[in-house]
């Protein structure tokens, strides 16, 4: 039931928020909210400035290089944090990660969204998977850490271009053209066609997580890292 499921995917992420505690990278957790007579759910910090997918339909032309890149950075660190503790997040998409300013002069990104995700050790599964574009078709449909690595590189290509891959314009109109979408991305991703980012930022970073060549987002993260020395 739709029901069972609701319930599960919130048990999961306060599980999870309380495993993961305070990272600079995570959306801070405030504690669950229980007053009687009022609405059960998960306290969070609200950012300043929503998600990035909505920024990025919003503001792109604006964003800076120098913003654009670190953003990739703080991406995969996030990525890699959360599997340290032994999560994977099994969503990851533009969409569940948040721009805040932490200071006057900086813009940078909380991962949110733990609903989904599971954790072996504490025995949690959210039973979710990234939707097509930031979705391997190739692989089991099962969670794993390749599962989150391959979604950031669509994220990472996201956050350069300002769309995802093999798409040009903003959110979908109906069903039918998200439809169309999955099918087409999908079917290129099985053939292991990929966009050309040989002239992006960590370009070959995004190839190396489509093709599934990183041991773990540890691995990624210190490449990806060299980058912005």
């Amino acid at each position: 039931m739709l029901s069972d499921k609701i319930a599960n995917n919130f048990l999961v992420e306060r599980q999870i928020f309380q495993l993961l505690g305070n990272h600079p990278r995570i959306v801070r957790y405030l504690g669950w909210h229980d007053i009687p007579g009022d609405q059960n759910g998960l306290l969070l910090a609200e950012s300043s400035h929503g998600n990035l997918q909505r920024y990025l339909d919003d503001k792109f032309e604006t964003i800076s290089s120098t913003v654009r890149n670190k953003w990739c950075i703080q991406a995969v660190e996030s990525i890699a944090y959360i599997h340290s503790c032994g999560v994977i997040h099994s969503d990851i998409r533009p969409e569940n990660f948040l721009v805040h300013a932490t200071s006057p002069t900086s813009l940078d990104l909380w991962l949110c969204d733990f609903g989904g995700s599971t954790c072996e050790e504490l025995g949690l599964d959210g039973g979710h998977l990234p939707d097509s574009g930031f979705y391997d078709p190739k692989s089991q449909p099962e969670s794993s850490t390749h599962t989150d690595i391959f979604s950031i590189g669509s994220v990472i290509y996201t956050i350069l271009t300002g769309h995802w891959p093999y798409r040009s314009s903003g959110p979908f109109r109906t069903g039918d053209e998200m439809e169309e979408y999955r099918q087409k991305v999908d079917d290129l991703f099985e053939l292991g066609r990929f966009p050309d980012v040989n002239r992006l930022f960590a370009g070959k970073i995004m190839m190396k997580c489509w093709l599934n060549d990183y041991a773990s987002a540890d691995d990624l993260f210190r490449e990806i890292s060299l980058l912005n020395e």
